[in-house]
């Protein structure tokens, strides 16, 4: 996806004259609402371990979310997974050895998630 920048008249003039544009704006703002949302009632509610879980799975994507069993991560550094969870780069090193100790992700090529990572979350 690559991103263009659009300025004032520019937008309101694909907003009157491109058909679907304005769906499509609208549609895109609330999905990012909703996972602005999502994130800070995470940040709010759920431990770092288990934030660390969710995203993990948002980055494996719909074969693994949508029940395939394994998704490979992109390749995301520490520091990055850090900053999306709002923790430190040792917990976020901490957890994942957690995970990999039980069996939910493996190293290899890339990270590679096993079923049941969030389902073996603790809730609070």
């Amino acid at each position: 996806m690559k991103a263009v920048r659009l300025e004032r008249r520019e937008m309101r003039r694909a907003l009157a004259e491109v058909p679907g544009f304005s769906d499509f704006l609208i549609s895109h703002l609330l999905t990012r609402a909703q996972r602005i949302e999502a994130s800070l009632a995470d940040q709010l509610f759920y431990s770092s371990e288990m934030r660390l879980a969710r995203v993990l799975t948002e980055l494996a994507g719909p074969s693994y979310c949508g029940g395939g069993g394994g998704g490979v991560l992109p390749r995301v550094s520490q520091e990055t997974l850090a900053a999306m969870v709002g923790t430190t780069r040792s917990r976020i090193s901490f957890f994942m050895n957690i995970f990999r100790r039980a069996g939910l992700i493996e190293y290899g090529k890339g990270v590679v998630l096993r079923g049941g990572l969030l389902e073996s979350m603790p809730r609070e």
